[in-house]
This record gives structure tokens, C-alpha cells and sequence, in this order.
């Protein structure tokens, strides 16, 4: 086994299979004490001690009944997003006597009319991580070296218990053959590829956050800096899902009121083929698409921009500080 990523890493990632980004468990072996439902929902689960149901103590997570015969359970998860798989946490928050003493995870790639029914007989499935030893009320994470897209995973735990909640960390691959050359799109979802790749700071609220689909629901789910109290900006640096050209730049401060940035403005690079690290962005040559600008509270932004020169990167800094709810970066690939 290689070792488990750093929380750095993790923050890097997308949890391919989270169920805000469309991911869901299509079918179990077995779900009778909870439902397998839970274990792509957000947080790491409650425990209320005096809460029961007619089957037994209630648990925030996926649990299976006590197995008296051979095999194991599993459970199939059709990802939010496709992508390839570069960690995976298993974690059995609140099961302490009834947490599974081993797990293995396998995953494949399957067209979208396949069955979850199908799939659970189908051959078609690739161990990414070997079964290892679950510790019992803790995140269980483990690195994956396999580099295929995939679209499923399968959680099997050894022999039954019950999991808290499963994170499947990866980057996003898209698929491009199903948009029309020369479309406009959003070059910097995270459903299309996009990922942040570093931030001046992430004190109230994740980077990542910015790229998340859909308008936020509150503060909680934008990009938030601490106050500033000295000289400089906050700014956040998106990795373009494609190589593409700007058309058209979105900054939503919905939510932010007392606590929106003063004034904003983007900048673009093209490092294209490149690892991203903290050199490259040093040296990139940086080119204003969108200079210094005003910004209000609670308002979506839209500024039309026509920028000639192809990006890989673009970055949003924000002056001198506060919260961003999304940051779009519309353009056409190539």
C-alpha cells in the first residue's frame, strides 16, 4: 500500500461521488439497519444516543444486518462526476462496535443506460484498492495508483457493519465528444474539468467552493478570506478544465453583505502541458483579462470579455479581501 495522501492533497481533489455533485448509491447487498443513501451525504454523520427505530439503534450512515453465512456486503455508487479515482476514504464515524473490519473498493466505466442490476453481475470491474483493515469510528484513507476514468464504484466491506460515509477523491474528466465544436461552456465548472490549484487564503470558506455547480444556497458554500490587516489582496487560481479563449467572466457575491470583496480582477495565463506548482504560477506571465472593478454585495456579476489569447489558467483576486460565492470563466476550447 502506498501512504494515505496529506490533507493538502485531499483539498486539492474533488469528491467525485458527493451527492451535491450528483452522485448516488444505486443498489446494496443489504441495508437494514440504514440506508445506503447516507453514505454520499455531506459531513461525517450524527449520532443521537437515545434515537431508535423499529429495527434498532438509530445510525447516520450505511449498516447491514449481522452476516451469519459466507461472502460480504457492497454497495454500488454511480459518481456525481466522472474521473479518475486518486484517494478514497472510508469512514466509520460513530461505528464502534459494529464498524466492518475490512473493505476493498473496485470501480469501472459504464455507459449511461447501464443498470445498477447489470453492473453488480458485470465482469467489467477493476480493484483500486486492495481489502484492508478499517479502524473502528475514524476516517479510513487510502491512496489509488489505477489512472482510468471510471464512472462506478463498488464499496465492499468484509464481513458487514456499517459506514458512516464514503469520499471518493479524484479529478474530474469530462467528456467532450458530447459538446458541439466551437460551443461556449464554462471552462472553469467543475463538472467541465476545473479545479483551484492554490489560494492566498481559505479561512471562512474553501477556494473550491467558487466552481461548485449551481448558485449557492448561503455564505457557507462560497470562497471566504479572514479580514485583512495589512498591505495586499486575496486571490484564488483555477486550473481550466481546457485550454480555451474568455468570452464571458461571472463573480457572485450572493450572500456576501457585510463582507463582500471591495473590488475584483482576473488575470489569465497559458502554461499549458505544465505541472501546476507554486514556480510555474510564480512565472507564468500573467496577463490582466479583466482589470481592477467594483464589486457590490449580493450580486451577480457578469462581465463580457473578449480575449484572443488562449488560457490554462485564470486567477480572481480580490480586493483587499472577504467571500465569493462562484467565479465562472465562460469560453470555447482550443
Amino acid at each position: 500500500m502506498v501512504d494515505p495522501p496529506s490533507d493538502a492533497d485531499l483539498a486539492r481533489l474533488v469528491d467525485l461521488a458527493a451527492e451535491r455533485l450528483g452522485g448516488k448509491a444505486l443498489l446494496a447487498s443489504d441495508e437494514f439497519f440504514a440506508p445506503k443513501e447516507s453514505l454520499l451525504k455531506p459531513g461525517r454523520g450524527d449520532f443521537e444516543p437515545e434515537k431508535y427505530t423499529d429495527r434498532g439503534k438509530w445510525m447516520d450512515g450505511w449498516e447491514t444486518r449481522r452476516r451469519r453465512g459466507p461472502g460480504h456486503d457492497w454497495c454500488i455508487v454511480r459518481l456525481g462526476l466522472p474521473g479518475i479515482v486518486r484517494a478514497v476514504d472510508v469512514d466509520t464515524n460513530h461505528f464502534l462496535g459494529n464498524h466492518p473490519s475490512h473493505a476493498s473498493l473496485e470501480a469501472c466505466a459504464a455507459g449511461e443506460g447501464a443498470s445498477a442490476e447489470a453492473l453488480a453481475s458485470s465482469g467489467a470491474w477493476t480493484e483500486i484498492v486492495p481489502r484492508s483493515p478499517l479502524g473502528p469510528g475514524r476516517q479510513n484513507i487510502f491512496s489509488v495508483r489505477e489512472g482510468h476514468r471510471v464512472t462506478h464504484v463498488r464499496l465492499n466491506i468484509y464481513p458487514d457493519g456499517g459506514v458512516a460515509r464514503m469520499r471518493v477523491h479524484g479529478t474530474v474528466v469530462p467528456d467532450w465528444s458530447r459538446l458541439p465544436a466551437g460551443s461556449i461552456l464554462d471552462l472553469a465548472a467543475l463538472e467541465n474539468g476545473g479545479t483551484v490549484v492554490a489560494s492566498s487564503d481559505m479561512f471562512f470558506g474553501a477556494a473550491s467552493n467558487l466552481l461548485l455547480p449551481g448558485p449557492a444556497r448561503n455564505m457557507g458554500e462560497g470562497w471566504e478570506t479572514k479580514r485583512r490587516r495589512g498591505p495586499g489582496f486575496d486571490w484564488a487560481v483555477v486550473r481550466l478544465g481546457a485550454r480555451g479563449r474568455v468570452r464571458r467572466i461571472e463573480v457572485d457575491t450572493s450572500h456576501f453583505k457585510g463582507n463582500y470583496p471591495d473590488r475584483c480582477s482576473v488575470q489569465a495565463a497559458d502554461v499549458e502541458g505544465k505541472e501546476i506548482d507554486p514556480r510555474v504560477l510564480a512565472e507564468a506571465r500573467w496577463r490582466e483579462i479583466l482589470p481592477e472593478t467594483k464589486l457590490d454585495a449580493d450580486k451577480r456579476h457578469v462581465f463580457e470579455r473578449e480575449d484572443r489569447e488562449a488560457s490554462t489558467l485564470v486567477r480572481l483576486n480580490v480586493f483587499p479581501d472577504g467571500g465569493v460565492a462562484r467565479f465562472r470563466v465562460f469560453g470555447v476550447r482550443g
